[in-house]
């Protein structure tokens, strides 16, 4: 590999003079410039980088960290909390990891909560809660957990832990690492709005109430109230109080679809509360009832069977027939 040179310039930084010696001390005024080129050596040795990392959609550093697993525990999977946010859906995923690649265990998303009552708003906090505490309660059933572990049966903003069951026999809670992906964690995000949901839900997350709405870095502790208003969605009313009195146009822009279903500032709170029962009596999957239009059928094709040649001759010969019928009448 080529590399241009530079002569460097030393500069004198100390001059002392110890007995009859004297000592001078240089440091390098200008640093070397090197260039770097790239030959046909430098792109045969190139290693690309990972597809995902390519595609800019897996930061790597964190994966592995997620994803090893202990020597002494061999194969028991490492679970993973994944909460992905889109522009209208919330997504909630408790998966582990295999060669073969990623396999969900269990999966709850916001497009599910109109089941539940909250039919607008999907991608709030108070919606990421709900997401969260379904896939919690929907994992928690599948392993027969769900009566041993309830998490927290009321929101009320306090910070909260799963503790073990006493007894030996007794099954520890189940326990799982959160996976933010790409997203940056700052406080108040969404993402810790499924995280709050899944921990009351009563799955064991690693955690500290640091990015939670509501913490102060004076204190160092999170106002609860203002947590809970944000679980509840006191947020959203207070903005829609405040523009309905404000600007009633864009009132009805911006919240049009709440006006549309008759959801009021005041009706907010009551929703998600109700929500947050409906969904621990009943955490269950149940899919849509998929609706065909009338297009996608007339647009469905067929592949045309190909005739044999006897059914072409007897075709043709029909044909014929039907002709000279035609033409003697």
């Amino acid at each position: 590999m080529e590399r241009a040179r530079v002569n460097p310039k030393f500069e004198p930084i100390l001059n002392f003079k110890l007995g009859a010696v004297k000592l001078k001390f240089y440091y390098l005024a200008s640093m070397p410039f090197v260039k770097l080129v790239k030959n046909k050596a430098y792109f045969k040795r190139f290693q690309v980088k990972y597809r995902r990392r390519r595609e800019g959609k897996t930061d790597y550093y964190a994966r592995k960290r997620l994803v090893v697993q202990a020597k002494n525990k061999y194969n028991t999977p490492k679970y993973r909390l994944v909460v992905r946010i889109t522009n209208t859906d919330i997504v909630c995923q408790i998966m582990y990891a295999r060669i073969q690649g990623d396999i969900v265990f269990a999966s709850a998303y916001a497009h599910e909560l109109p089941r539940y009552g909250v039919k607008v708003g999907l991608t709030n906090f108070a919606s990421a809660y709900c997401t969260g505490l379904l896939c919690a309660r929907r994992a928690l059933a599948k392993l027969g957990l769900d009566s041993k572990y309830e998490g927290k049966a009321k929101a009320d903003g306090e910070y909260f832990l799963v503790d073990s069951i006493e007894g030996d026999d007794s099954p520890r809670p189940f326990k799982a690492f959160l996976d933010v992906g790409l997203s940056r964690t700052t406080t108040g995000s969404r993402i810790f709005g499924a995280l709050k949901g899944a921990v009351d839900g009563g799955i064991y997350v690693p955690h500290s109430d640091r990015r939670f709405p509501g913490y102060s870095t004076e204190t160092k502790k999170v106002d609860t109230n203002v947590l809970r208003k944000y679980i509840f969605g006191q947020h959203v009313a207070d903005y829609m109080t405040l523009l309905k009195e404000d600007d009633h146009e864009s009132y009805e822009k911006q919240f049009s679809k709440y006006i549309k279903n008759g959801v009021t500032a005041d009706a907010i709170k009551g929703i998600y509360a109700k929500a947050h029962e409906l969904i621990r009596k009943d955490p269950s999957f149940k899919p849509s009832q998929k609706k065909v239009s009338e297009m996608a059928e007339r647009s469905k094709s067929f592949k045309k069977q190909r005739l044999t040649y006897e059914e072409r001759k007897a075709n043709i010969a029909k044909k014929i027939a039907e002709f000279k019928e035609s033409v003697m009448q």
